[in-house]
């Protein structure tokens, strides 16, 4: 069997990343698409925060310039999902559907999926007015209302990010306020904000829209009263689960479920084994950090490399 210096599994900023630099460092990668191709920014519209893209680039676009810059320096794309990696010795064994290959070095980038709901409606309106991101798409909610769902920091800022371009964001949280998971200077800085109303104990229970959102359903779990309220638009904010089912049983991960790695590097426990992108990272999630993620572990992975010969 051919045995590869470095397979990089997934394919959005980190893996492709990571397939460029080891490419260029004649490496010849293999990269695994898994089963969301370009990662969560096939799902954004506009991404304007990409340096160099001052007029800013359609998510999939930008993710079919990193592939092809990948395929252009001799990375080798196979559109498959992996089942499983064997780590019982080296190199490892990496199985997709019907097919086996080995590895010296795997870079894990299968990055991480935001938690949703599962109420009615919240599928079948994913981009016509609901997201899981907001400094993703609260840009196109200028002037507009829009519903926030969640308790930590994370909402919060996403709460606080969009009054800069809605005209009202409503927070519903399923608790009470003592009992909310955000920092208090998060909450405060929410609080005082005059675009923010707050709903405490209330849950959203179904979504409403044909073409686009037009309301939630929403219930006091308090009282049992239910009621709705219009909006143009509703975001998801309650964590990110990091994609770690391939390597659980043998990585160690962090309290909230994310893959360990060594101070200012990608390594981890496992020899020969990096991680980059969203899949370690539960602070940033941004494109542009889980780049430079990508380009850590192949660097690492190279020098890995090139000491073990």
């Amino acid at each position: 069997m051919d045995i590869r210096d470095i397979a990089i599994i997934g394919s959005g900023p980190a893996g492709y990343t990571a397939a460029i630099y080891a490419s260029r460092a004649d490496l010849k990668p293999i990269l695994f698409s898994g089963k969301e191709p370009g990662g969560q920014l096939m799902t954004t519209s506009d991404v304007e925060n990409w340096p160099g893209e001052e007029a800013g680039i359609m998510g999939p676009e930008l993710m079919e310039k990193f592939k092809k810059q990948a395929e252009r320096f001799g990375t080798e794309m196979v559109g498959a999902f992996v089942e499983e990696i064997d780590f019982s010795s080296r190199p490892y064994t990496i199985k997709t559907t019907g097919k086996t290959y080995q590895a010296k070095t795997i870079v894990l980038a299968t990055g991480a999926s935001a938690r949703w709901l599962g109420i009615p409606g919240e599928e079948k309106l994913k981009g016509r007015g609901v997201s899981a991101c907001a400094t993703c798409d609260g840009f196109f909610f200028r002037d507009k209302k829009v519903v926030v769902v969640g308790a930590g920091d994370s909402a919060m800022e996403e709460a606080i990010f969009i009054t800069k371009f809605a005209s009202e964001v409503i927070v519903l949280v399923r608790g009470d306020e003592e009992n909310m998971k955000a920092s208090k200077i998060m909450l405060s800085r929410a609080m005082n904000n005059p675009k923010i109303t707050f709903l405490f104990r209330t849950e959203a229970k179904e979504l409403i829209g044909e073409k686009k959102l037009e309301k939630v359903k929403i219930l006091n779990n308090e009282t049992g009263e239910e009621s709705e309220i219009e909006t143009d638009g509703f975001f998801v904010a309650i964590g990110h689960k990091p994609n770690v089912d391939l390597v659980k049983d043998v990585i160690e991960l962090d309290e909230r479920g994310y893959a360990k790695h060594a101070p200012d590097s990608t390594r981890t426990n496992i020899e020969g084994l990096f991680v980059a992108g969203d899949v370690m990272d539960p602070h940033y999630r941004q494109a542009v950090t889980a780049a430079g993620t990508g380009c850590m572990a192949a660097l690492e992975a190279e020098r890995f490399l090139a000491h073990e010969e």
